[in-house]
Parts: structure tokens; C-alpha cells; sequence
């Protein structure tokens, strides 16, 4: 390059750009670049303030996986002080510099030695400098350039997050957004089309479709239903080029299942049953279930069970297993096969979610008729009372009556009935009963104050089945008779002073009586007259009613000096 003096420029180390353009054969034109010009291979020159795209002063250009038996030629360095004499030499520093990047320090010929990966390193960083090869001094300020690695289609596209797990409700709208997936591409998305990706759907039309550019997926069809299919396996795949032909393409899957909702309601399988309960049967017992199928899964399944209509509303309820989703029949009162014989129920199952989106689809409800038979069932008799109170006197004769129990066979057979006593080995046998009629008769004379109660249990069986047995309880009052005289409580040693005063207190005695309250006190106390009696001691009679026991007082009738205490009994023993 000739620079006349009036130019003002400095001299300059030019890169000449080796350009390749698209993917075709390389151009080896020779370009001399000066600032704000460029001149093209036809020869003609125009003036630009910003250099087109790859025409870039201080840029080369090498293509990746570059495979050629020898180096690629990657550009040229030239400075405007070389003559052609080979005394400019050519040094290239960086990235790369001498392993990768090797120059020819005479011509300044750039050539790649290796297979470059751009999605490695997209570009590196080099300086170039030329000096003076006699002085080795600087022949202009080092410069700086970068070597772009330039992108081919050689990476396809990868989805990083599949297989992909995803739900969508049942009978939603065609269209329903599922799920979005995203391909990614190593290839340079500013050049070209290698990183340009569509989708399509390999597997899974006609049910569900995808965005090309977007890669949303939605559904395609109308009210999808569960029940009929739950899961889809559905292919995408990720085209680069833009889907034309010699792209590269990567795939993944979806695996969709439907989610229930509300859309079917419960039916009963059959509009008639029957069931068999006997007699029997407990008040609060289970004695039958019933169950309505719905083909919803979870909460919309979930129903209750009641009774609507029908003749044992009143004797049945009816309730709802929440784990199993079926009707426990219960019984409310005793069944009773010689009074009624069979009863009607009208149940009914309901959804006790519902989804007043599909109501058009109602009712949500079913209902059946329920005949249960109640079974005859050979019962044991039946007491006329629950328990008895008799009552017989002490002392009386053995043999004497206390009383009968009466049981009935409840069933239509109306079978004798026997009796006996449910004795256990430690008992005292003190009754028996008669096989027959149900009387009870002491076997012992009775004493009250042993025993006053009793309590035996009579068993009652039917001839015709003995093993069935039915048992009451019976409990025996022994009534007082006044069969004890009373008795000084304790025996008496009294103490008096010899100067005690005339009709003076000196003692109070008391009596117990073993008999009953009306069989015993108020006592009388006296002086037993078949004993001689002393002048000087009298007995009175505490009259008071209200006295909490009955007693007497001892009285003084002569007075003395009150000396060392005399001890004399007071009272003889009463008989």
C-alpha cells in the first residue's frame, strides 16, 4: 500500500479476512483493508462507516470440525511497512497461539491445525505484532484480533427434562393447555437455521396436538373420558433446520393420564334385593350391606346412604362405610318373626360431591328396593318379669311356699316349660322349685338373723328343646319374727360411794335385741322378783321415746360417809 505524505496515516497491521460464506467452497481472495474501506474481488470500492457482517477488520473466521487432511486456512497478516523482502516478521501470541493457531512469521499466513468444537469455544482471543527481522524491534503498536469458530449443523436437538409425567382432567375442553415442552440446541442461534427448532407429534394424535413453535401440547379432542382410557404415551419431537430436510431431530416422551371427575353417578346393580334377618338379631347389630357402583375414582365416588321410604323406617337405619363405600344396614328395635314377618325399604345412594359442571349428566343418585324377611328363630322362654322379690317368714315350716315364677315359650310352637334352680356348688340349698308350675318352697327353716336375704337363679327350658334355656333372678326377703328375747348389753360391775344421797343416778344400763326394729325395743326394766332385793337399790325405766337406746338407772335409797369405794353388782342378769 502507497501512503502519501499529506495522508497523516500510521502504518497499520492489516488482517485480511479469509470469509466462507454459508457452508460452500472457501474464497481465497486477497483483501487489503484500509481504514473506512473495503475492497471487493470484482475490484470496486465503496466507503462505509460500519463494515458489513464477517467483513470485520480485526476478525477471522474458522470453521468447526474441520476434518481436511491438512490445516485450515484461517486469514493473513499484513503490515503496510512490509516490501515483500521477508525483513517483516510475523509473531501471533493468545489463545491458541502455537498449538491450535500457527503462523507463517514471513507471509503471515494463519492456518488452523485442529478440529475446532464451537460449542466449546465459540471465538479466541489473539495479538499480533510485526517487527523488524534484522532489529527485532517493533515495527507498530502490537495488535489485537479474535478468531471466530464458525457453527455447522452438528448438534441436535435434546429435551433435558423428559420423560415427562403429567396430568389432565377428564371432559376438559379441546384445546386445554397440558404442558409446554422445550428442546434446547447447542448449534449458534445467530447463524443460520442449525438452532432453529420445530416440534411434532410422533405418537399420540388424534387425542392430543403441539404448538410447532412453542411446543405446547393441548388437548385435541372433545370430552375425553376416563373411564374409557386413563393413560396416553405421547411422542415429540424437536426438529432443528426448521424442520426441513437433513435437520436433526431429537424426541421425548409424555406420559398422560386423565384425572377423574364427577361425571358419573352411582347406580345400583340390581333394582330388587332381599335379605334375611333373623328374629334374633341384636338392637345395634349390622345385619346387612348394600352397595351403588359409581365408575369415579377418590372423592368423586364418595357417597351416602339413606332410607327414603318403606314400612321399617323405623325398625332399620342405615349408614355409610366411608372406606368400602357401602350401606351397613342396622337394627333400631327388636324383630319379632310371630308379629311381623317381613318389611319393605326404599334406600337410596348419593354422591356427596358433586361437580354442577356435568349436572346435565344427573341425578348424581339412585335408588332400590330393599325386602328383608325376618327368620323364625326357636327362642327360649320368656319370663313374665325381668326379676322377682318374694318373701316368707323365719321359722316357718320346711315346705312352706314363697312363691312362682312364670315363663312362656314366645314362639308359635307354645312348648311346656320346665323349671330348676341354677344352684352353684358353694350354695346353700335352702329352696327348690317345682318342674312344672314355677313354685318355690323352702327346703330349710330360715333364720333371719343368719341370713335375711337370698338370691337364687331359676333357669327355665322347653321340652321340646332343653338346651335353649332362659334364666331370671330371684330374690328372697325372710321377714322377722319375735323369736329373740333382749339382752343386757354387756354384764355390769358398778361402783357406788357409801355417802351417795338418796334416789342419786349411779348407773345406766342397756339391752340389744337380735329381732327386727318392730320386734324389738322399747324394752321394760325391772328387778327380778324371783331374787331377793336389796332395800337399797332401785331400777327405773328411762321413758324417754326419743332415747337412742333403750336403758334403765340404777338409784341410791340410803345415804353414809362416802369411804373406800364398795363394789356391788347393781343388777342381776336378765334371762
Amino acid at each position: 500500500m502507497k501512503i502519501t505524505s499529506t495522508s497523516c496515516i500510521c502504518p497499520v497491521l492489516v488482517c485480511l479476512c479469509f470469509v466462507q460464506r454459508c457452508y460452500g467452497t472457501a474464497h481465497h481472495s486477497s483483501i487489503k483493508v484500509t481504514r473506512n474501506q473495503t475492497k471487493h474481488i470484482e475490484g470496486e470500492t465503496e466507503v462505509h462507516h460500519r463494515p458489513k457482517r464477517g467483513w470485520v477488520w480485526n476478525q477471522f473466521f474458522v470453521l468447526e470440525e474441520h476434518m481436511g487432511p491438512d490445516p485450515q486456512y484461517v486469514g493473513k497478516l499484513h503490515s503496510n511497512s512490509d516490501k515483500g523482502d521477508g525483513s517483516v516478521k510475523y509473531i501471533l501470541t493468545g489463545e491458541g497461539a502455537g498449538t491450535i493457531f500457527i503462523i507463517d512469521d514471513t507471509t503471515g499466513d494463519i492456518h488452523s491445525t485442529k478440529s475446532l468444537d464451537r460449542e466449546q469455544k465459540t471465538h479466541y482471543v489473539l495479538h499480533a505484532q510485526a517487527i523488524d527481522r534484522r532489529t527485532n524491534k517493533p515495527l507498530e503498536p502490537e495488535s489485537e484480533f479474535i478468531i471466530k469458530v464458525q457453527d455447522i449443523n452438528d448438534n441436535a436437538p435434546k429435551f433435558t427434562d423428559g420423560p415427562y409425567i403429567v396430568t389432565v382432567p377428564e371432559m376438559s375442553d379441546m384445546g386445554t393447555s397440558v404442558l409446554q415442552v422445550t428442546a434446547t440446541d447447542a448449534d449458534d442461534p445467530t447463524y443460520g437455521n442449525s438452532a432453529r427448532v420445530v416440534y411434532s407429534i410422533l405418537q399420540g394424535q388424534p387425542y392430543f396436538s403441539v404448538d410447532p413453535k412453542t411446543g405446547v401440547i393441548r388437548t385435541a379432542l372433545h370430552n375425553m373420558d376416563r373411564e374409557a382410557r386413563e393413560h396416553y404415551s405421547v411422542v415429540i419431537q424437536a426438529k432443528d433446520m426448521a424442520g426441513q430436510v437433513g435437520g436433526l431431530s431429537g424426541s421425548t416422551t409424555v406420559n398422560i393420564t386423565l384425572t377423574d371427575v364427577n361425571d358419573n353417578p352411582p347406580r345400583f346393580p340390581q333394582k330388587h334385593y332381599q335379605l334375611y334377618v333373623p328374629e334374633s338379631a341384636q338392637v345395634g347389630s349390622a345385619v346387612g350391606k348394600i352397595k351403588a357402583n359409581d365408575a369415579d375414582t377418590g372423592s368423586n365416588a364418595d357417597m351416602t346412604y339413606s332410607i327414603i321410604n318403606g314400612d321399617g323406617i323405623g325398625i332399620f337405619s342405615i349408614s355409610t362405610d366411608k372406606e368400602t363405600r357401602e350401606g351397613i344396614l342396622s337394627l333400631k328395635k327388636p324383630l319379632n318373626y310371630e308379629k311381623k314377618k317381613s318389611y319393605t325399604l326404599t334406600i337410596e345412594g348419593a354422591n356427596t360431591h358433586l361437580d354442577f359442571r356435568f349436572s346435565h349428566l344427573g341425578p348424581f343418585k339412585d335408588a332400590t328396593m330393599l325386602k328383608i324377611i325376618v327368620g323364625d328363630v326357636d327362642e327360649p322362654p320368656l319370663f313374665s318379669m325381668p326379676s322377682y322379690v318374694m318373701e316368707v317368714y323365719e321359722n316357718a315350716k320346711i315346705g312352706t311356699v314363697v312363691g312362682t315364677v312364670l315363663a312362656q315359650d314366645p314362639d308359635s310352637a307354645n312348648s311346656l316349660v320346665r323349671y330348676f334352680i341354677d344352684y352353684s356348688a358353694e350354695d346353700d340349698r335352702c329352696f327348690n322349685i317345682d318342674a312344672n308350675t314355677g313354685t318355690i318352697r323352702t327346703t330349710k327353716v330360715l333364720d333371719r338373723e343368719e341370713t335375711p336375704w337370698y338370691n337364687i337363679t331359676v333357669a327355665a327350658s322347653e321340652n321340646d328343646n332343653p338346651g335353649l334355656l332362659s334364666h331370671v333372678t330371684v330374690g328372697i326377703r325372710v321377714l322377722d319374727v319375735n323369736d329373740n328375747p333382749p339382752e343386757l348389753a354387756r354384764e355390769y360391775d358398778i361402783v357406788v360411794c357409801e355417802n351417795s344421797k338418796p334416789g342419786q343416778v349411779i348407773h345406766t344400763i342397756s339391752a340389744t335385741d337380735k329381732d327386727d326394729f318392730a320386734n324389738g325395743p322399747r324394752f321394760n326394766f325391772f328387778l327380778d322378783e324371783r331374787l331377793s332385793i336389796n332395800p337399797n337399790f332401785t331400777l327405773k325405766d328411762n321413758e324417754a321415746a326419743a332415747a337412742p337406746s333403750p336403758s334403765g338407772f340404777v338409784h341410791a335409797r340410803e345415804t353414809g360417809e362416802c369411804g373406800p369405794a364398795t363394789r356391788k353388782r347393781s343388777c342381776p342378769r336378765l334371762a
